[in-house]
């Protein structure tokens, strides 16, 4: 029988979710919604010691503005059939399993003190090993219930004394798995080390946790970093010595995300230093150092839709095999292949994440525009009907990458102009032209017709009278009109702003302007 496709995205709260946390969650949506299956959210807080008050509501906030929905999570009003979804609240589960691998021989008690553990790795320093670790070697060496007696080792348990379980790793043993986007992996057990899977507080490290989880979650799938592809050798283990190598999931490491420069892996450093967000939504944190306030930067907060944010991730380390670059999460569900991600790093672009915020905003209904437009103006304490909102954003938004763009290239039709091109006047302005706008003017109030088309036949009846072309005198009027040599439609402008406020700024730019 076909087991139902079940992947998991499974953050830490340990901070805000980083724009590859957010690429990591996407493509687990993508392909559960095209194969049919489910998606859930496990929030993995084993480590207590690096929890953030706030970080997890971030992550609920982050994903939601993204639209990627959730079949199974901490925060659904009615808990799905593996809850609880955070793992400090299933932290009574995972000691049987530690316990099955000890008594399975798949794993052992360490009681190695931290001034112990020092002294073995420098010793494996002085020795000029590259990687000091505790391994199938040295673990001969140390205190744990491998070397000791069993009656000791009792006594040790029975006395409450400090320690930890570790896997036992075999010692000469190649580890191999079908990765799905990078083909076989294999790996030899020499180079893994002993980890802890149970630590001194009786809570489990990330790696016994995540594999008890995925199993009892009944997880089929496993995408996630190119950072934990180092660690995946060690859960094949896992898997196999639980009982569980029959039904263990398909792994896929995502490539990283580098700089834009191709250098190394995407930081918000990086970010702050080039000055753009690397996380979804603004983050309110504390300096580490100082513990002052900070704030970092978010997609949300600088304008970006989240609609464009969407596309333009999933284009990082993926592509569909055809020229399309835009889709809506519908198309990409649509397209989506795990098979046509990459393994090569993907190096981040902020000029292409602009141009996809473009497309999305410009694509969008100028009604819905108006409204960008209307609540901005307001909080500039200018109001504006929906009406001439409307026709404003038709024609600015072709100057506009975000929705606040808008609000600023309206201004023309709220601010006369205070002075005007330097250029356009030089080479255009005349007594000819001054005297023909000067007419135009006159008439421009009187008009019947204020549409665009309207406009323009009156001013070129009007020059027609006069022997004037109209090229001769077009960047002049927008200039008079606007104080700026380019812009959106300028009959479109006129025919907004209206004849008599036309006149008027017109009658303005004669009086300032020298014949």
């Amino acid at each position: 029988m076909e087991r139902e496709v079940r992947v998991r995205f499974a953050p830490s709260p340990t901070g805000p979710l980083h724009i590859g946390g957010v690429r990591t969650a996407l493509y687990n949506y993508l392909l559960a919604r095209k194969l049919g299956g489910k998606m859930l959210l496990r929030i993995e807080d084993t480590d207590q010691n690096r929890f953030v008050p706030g970080a997890e509501d971030y992550i609920r906030q982050s994903l939601e503005w993204c639209g990627i929905q959730l079949d199974e999570s901490p925060w659904a009003e009615t808990p799905g059939p593996h809850a609880p979804y955070r793992q400090s609240e299933r932290k009574p589960m995972y000691r049987q399993y530690a316990q099955q691998l000890i008594d399975n021989g798949y794993a052992y008690y360490a009681f190695d003190t931290p001034e112990e553990l020092d002294a073995m790795r420098a010793r494996l320093t002085a020795a000029k090993v590259p990687n000091p670790q505790y391994n199938s070697i040295t673990r001969t060496q140390m205190r744990n219930s491998l070397t000791l007696p069993a009656e000791e080792v009792a006594q040790l348990l029975e006395a409450g004394e400090p320690y930890v379980i570790r896997l036992k790793v075999p010692r000469k043993e190649e580890v191999r798995f079908n990765d799905l986007i990078r083909g076989w992996v294999v790996v030899h057990s020499s180079s893994i080390d002993d980890k802890v899977l149970m630590k001194s507080d009786g809570m489990p490290t990330y790696h016994l946790a995540n594999i008890v989880d995925d199993h009892l979650m009944e997880i089929t799938h496993v995408i996630r970093g190119e950072e934990w592809l180092p660690s995946a050798p060690l859960h094949v283990l896992l898997y196999r010595y639980l009982g569980w190598e029959s039904t263990m999931p398909q792994f896929a490491h995502l490539p990283l995300l580098l700089k834009p420069d191709g250098t190394g892996k995407l930081s918000k450093r990086d970010g702050d230093k080039l000055g753009f967000p690397v996380f979804p939504l603004e983050w309110h944190g504390k300096d580490a150092e100082t513990g002052e306030p900070t704030v970092s930067r978010g997609y949300r907060e600088d304008g970006y839709l989240p609609e464009a944010f969407i596309n333009f991730l999933a284009f990082l380390g993926w592509n569909p095999g055809s020229t399309q670059e835009l889709f809506t999460m519908d198309e990409l569900v649509e397209a989506f292949s795990i098979e046509r991600v990459s393994k090569s790093p993907a190096r981040f672009d902020q000029n292409k994440v602009r141009w996809y915020n473009e497309q999305y905003l410009r694509a969008k209904p100028d009604a819905e525009l108006a409204q960008y437009l209307v609540e901005a103006l307001r909080t500039q304490g200018q109001e504006l009907d929906a009406a001439k909102a409307e026709q404003i954003a038709a024609l600015v938004k072709e100057r506009a990458t975000f929705p606040d763009d808008l609000a600023r290239e309206a201004q023309l039709f709220f601010q006369r102009p205070t002075s005007y091109d330097e250029q356009v006047i030089n080479k255009k302005w005349n007594a000819q032209v001054a005297g023909a706008l000067a007419e135009f003017a006159r008439e421009l109030p009187a008009t019947a017709d204020a549409t665009p088309d309207g406009i323009k036949a009156l001013l070129t009846q009007v020059l027609e009278r006069q022997g004037i072309k109209i090229g001769q005198v077009l960047q002049a009027l927008r200039v008079a009109v606007t104080g700026a040599a380019a812009g959106p439609d300028l009959m479109h402008i006129m025919s907004i702003l209206g004849p008599q406020e036309t006149a008027e700024r017109i009658q303005q730019a004669l009086s300032q302007l020298p014949a």
